[in-house]
């Protein structure tokens, strides 16, 4: 080994503190994740032929990323015509595809969504935010739901309202 490489492994030379020996503080496991699937979407944008800059990924480039997504799937998605389709517990195998559960696309695209922002992105032109993306998670869902047989409901926020006719004083006002 070189002295001046041995002196750039030991700190000597450089602009770093003392402390840097140290390693980074640990990420948390959503920030792990996030930053994993960053680099899977950087990843599949450049294996693309002709490969794509992120500066001009939209929404159809996230739509195919999602599709190619499926293929390593783990949720059995029943189709319209199999004897299992609309069961919520099917009594044995078929050969419907395994695909990417609704749930797992949805945390991906808000992980991928914040990503994009803190690598520099603006927020309008997030195609991870886009419309079209939120109208095929929701077919997506839809779609696994009904072939399931269970239907999403959505959870309606519990509301503190007071009936109209409901006395809410004992305090009562004398006709006049």
């Amino acid at each position: 080994m070189m002295s001046s490489e041995k002196g750039r492994e030991s700190g000597e030379g450089s602009s770093r503190p003392t402390g840097a020996d140290q390693p980074p503080p640990q990420l948390s496991r959503y920030e792990s994740q996030k930053r994993r699937d960053w680099n899977t979407f950087g990843q599949y944008l450049k294996n693309q032929r002709p490969p794509i800059a992120m500066s001009q990924c939209n929404y159809n480039h996230v739509l195919d990323f999602l599709r190619y997504l499926d293929q390593f799937g783990k949720t059995k998605v029943h189709f319209q015509g199999c004897v299992f389709f609309g069961q919520p517990d099917p009594a044995g195998p078929c050969t419907c595809p395994l695909r990417q559960a609704w749930g797992s696309l949805d945390a991906l695209i808000g992980r991928l969504r914040a990503a994009y922002e803190e690598n520099g992105g603006l927020p309008e032109m997030n195609p991870f935010a886009s419309g079209a993306i939120r109208v095929y998670l929701r077919e997506v869902r839809d779609s696994q739901a009904k072939a399931r047989g269970i239907p999403y409901k959505k959870k309606k926020k519990k509301r503190n309202h007071m009936k109209a006719n409901e006395d809410t004083s004992t305090f009562q006002i004398p006709p006049a």
